[in-house]
């Protein structure tokens, strides 16, 4: 009785499995349980183990070690940009090359901004006694030129010469120093000359006083007037020709400045090693700077010829720019070439006592004894 009892409580769960379609290996039902052909072994250890089938001797009961599904199947990653297939193919030069090519763009936009710079020419062709080719040294004469370091009009390192034609003269009073920039006067001009054109713009700089000078008008005609000399400026022997343009015009190959002697006191410009006003070409910043105190009071050696004296400064710096370098007084009584500095004398005495110091000129002029006649021009006896 106990044993049918138990027959019966066990069939009652599955009274659902009795609708299968009997098995050939199937015992005939006869209403009585019968066990199956072959009974499950360890009931304990398998009836826990994922996805194995209860047996009809077991109550129901959840896993002790449950198995959640798991794809294996991995989903496809995003497509990855340009930029990450460059990285991982190039690695640090894709952060590189962007670099590179930011530098390239800021070298060539600040050549193509710089101001020219002439080359002279050497040209090989007769030369008028006491006259000056355009031709000229790769440094220029230029304070900051290429190779040896030349000088305009004062040397590099401080001395206290006394030479009686180096002082500025007595005169009217100028503006000392004004706001260190400049501004272009309006005007152009025609070509001079046939060969190699260089072109110009005429600038004073920002608050000069224009009583002292005559105002921007009078300087631009002296320096416009002074460098279309056809017979005796540099064009005179047709190796360069001169423009003058305005401030439109790109890139100029150089630009003369009016410029107040604090200006030009600048280390960055002339600078003032020695206590004589000059003017210089600076070739870093694509100028000629004329003193404003010279321009005002002159030269001892010119006396009162003031337009003489600002003929020759015009020259004498342009000179500087065209490629040409200092020179002494070519025998006494002759014209002094333009290239002399006649602004502290044309003695080549005194010019040579300036320049034969440490940082100066030297050797550039002897210490012959010879004293010149002042000139303004390259070419002072056209023929």
């Amino acid at each position: 009785m106990k044993q049918d009892a138990r027959g019966e409580d066990r069939r009652t769960p599955h009274r659902a499995s009795a609708r299968r379609a009997p098995d050939a290996e199937d015992h005939p039902r006869t209403g009585q349980y019968r066990p199956s052909k072959a009974p499950a072994q360890r009931v304990e250890d398998d009836r826990y183990r994922a996805g194995s089938r209860r047996t009809s001797a077991e109550p129901l009961s959840a896993s002790w070690k449950p198995d959640v599904p798991v794809s294996r199947e991995k989903a496809d990653p995003p497509p990855k940009s340009g930029v990450a297939k460059l990285t991982k193919t190039y690695g640090w030069r894709v952060y590189a090359l962007p670099i590179l090519v930011v530098l390239t763009v800021l070298v060539v936009v600040n050549t193509a901004n710089s101001p020219a710079q002439p080359i002279a020419e050497q040209g090989a062709g007769p030369t008028a006694p006491g006259a000056d080719s355009a031709g000229g040294d790769s440094s220029g004469g230029a304070i900051d030129g290429n190779g040896e370091q030349a000088i305009p009009e004062n040397p590099a390192t401080p001395v206290d010469l006394k030479v009686p034609t180096a002082d500025l003269p007595e005169g009217i009073p100028f503006t000392q120093a004004g706001a260190g920039k400049w501004h272009v006067v309006p005007g152009s001009g025609p070509k001079i000359g046939t060969g190699k054109l260089y072109t110009y713009t005429v600038e004073v700089e920002d608050g000069i006083d224009p009583a002292s000078y005559a105002g921007d008008d009078a300087f631009a005609t002296a320096v416009q007037g002074t460098l279309s000399n056809p017979s005796q400026g540099w064009t005179w022997d047709g190796k360069i020709a001169f423009q003058r343009v305005d401030a439109n015009f790109p890139n100029p190959s150089f630009r003369v400045s009016l410029t107040t002697p604090e200006t030009t006191h600048r280390p960055d410009a002339c600078g003032f090693q020695i206590k004589f006003e000059a003017s210089c070409y600076r070739k870093s910043l694509g100028r000629v700077l004329i003193n404003l105190a010279r321009w005002v009071r002159g030269a001892k050696a010119y006396g009162p010829d003031m337009t003489g004296y600002r003929q020759y400064a015009i020259n004498h710096e342009v000179g500087h720019a065209l490629g040409n370098q200092h020179v002494g007084c070519g025998g006494n009584d002759q014209p002094a070439p333009v290239m002399m500095q006649q602004s502290f004398g044309v003695n080549d005495d005194y010019v040579a006592m300036l320049n034969d110091i440490p940082g100066g000129d030297k050797g550039k002029v002897a210490k012959d004894g010879r004293i010149c006649k002042t000139n303004s021009w390259p070419n002072p006896t056209p023929q």
